[in-house]
């Protein structure tokens, strides 16, 4: 039974968990992610996911179960061999820089609850992995997308596909997430016409303009939905009347690229970088653009400085005859 870290004192408390098995601190651990630092679903399941790699490796390497106490006397040479390992199993750079920041998390959260800090930590370095830049589609793909909003290609219209269309058209004329979208609810668009407010990653609210077109389709597909678009309840459902599956859009979204002869880059996410990087090449300021997507760096947001260069350079060889020659 995992320790209780909410009610017992403080020196109780450290007497509880230095008898912890790794296993069960863990599991606290996971629950510290989700209900104080607010972390999204998406992201505690990564962690989790790097911390159980990370525990069994030890147990193996060490060849004995896991305390408390072990992993507090993890050595340099440990967590080296860990990341050694890592590699072996043909995770990328960036890929074991994130499990960096899980274990660091983890080991945080031994910290805070009262059993101390492993000192190894402070000196190992974070593997660092190639930076991907963002994928967006052209500005002319977009107006494509934008222009067949509502239809299966075929001239069919249903409330589905109104569904898809409102969805990515939001998806493209806001920057908003998948997981943000479909979370947002009727109460989220009633409050302000002219906004929604936007739950993000570590359940940080921010409000986001919405074009009059934008909001137009979104209404025209709440008509046509055969269940309840109430306050409470989600926009975006699925044919049974649940909040919509990420898979579903996705797929729906493979089914309009075949039609239209998009790019494979073009997938829900694309929508996002393309807002972003179409709204930066039209002199959209840094910082503005920032906080439409709700990057808590600013570093996060220069990303799309690095697409709209490249695309300029490619326009440039494209069209100035010396470039050509």
């Amino acid at each position: 039974m995992a320790p209780n870290l909410k009610h017992p004192a403080k020196d109780e408390l450290t007497h509880t968990i230095s008898r912890a098995h790794a296993d069960e601190l863990r599991n606290e651990w996971v629950a510290w992610l989700s209900t104080e630092r607010r972390m999204s679903p998406n992201t505690v399941t990564a962690y989790q996911h790097d911390i159980t790699k990370f525990l069994t490796f030890m147990t193996e390497h060490l060849s004995h179960s896991l305390s408390s106490q072990t992993l507090l006397d993890l050595s340099i040479r440990d967590f080296r061999a860990w990341l050694t390992w890592l590699s072996n199993q043909g995770l990328s750079g960036r890929s074991r820089g994130r499990a960096v920041s899980s274990v660091r998390s983890f080991f945080r959260f031994l910290e805070k609850v009262g059993l101390g800090q492993n000192s190894s930590l402070s000196v190992l370095r974070t593997p660092r992995g190639n930076r991907l830049l963002p994928h967006p589609i052209s500005q002319e793909d977009a107006g494509e997308l934008v222009t067949s909003i509502g239809s299966d290609g075929q001239g069919k219209i249903t409330w589905l596909t109104l569904r898809n269309g409102a969805l990515f058209l939001l998806l493209y004329g806001t920057g908003l997430r998948i997981s943000e979208a479909l979370a947002l609810k009727g109460v989220d668009f009633t409050s302000d016409p002219k906004s929604i407010r936007v739950t993000g990653k570590g359940m940080k609210e921010r409000l986001v303009p919405l074009l009059p077109r934008v909001l137009d389709t979104v209404e025209s597909y709440r008509v046509a939905c055969p269940y309840a678009t109430g306050p409470r309840d989600p926009i975006f459902v699925g044919a049974r009347g649940k909040q919509l599956n990420p898979g579903v859009a996705q797929r729906a979204m493979r089914h309009l690229r075949h039609q239209l002869s998009l790019p494979d880059t073009a997938t829900p996410h694309s929508l996002r970088h393309s807002f972003a990087t179409h709204l930066l090449s039209s002199g959209g300021d840094l910082r503005a653009i920032q906080e439409l997507l709700g990057h808590s760096s600013l570093a996060s947001t220069q990303r799309y400085t690095e697409v709209d260069r490249t695309q300029m350079r490619a326009v440039y060889v494209d069209a100035h005859p010396r470039a050509r020659n």
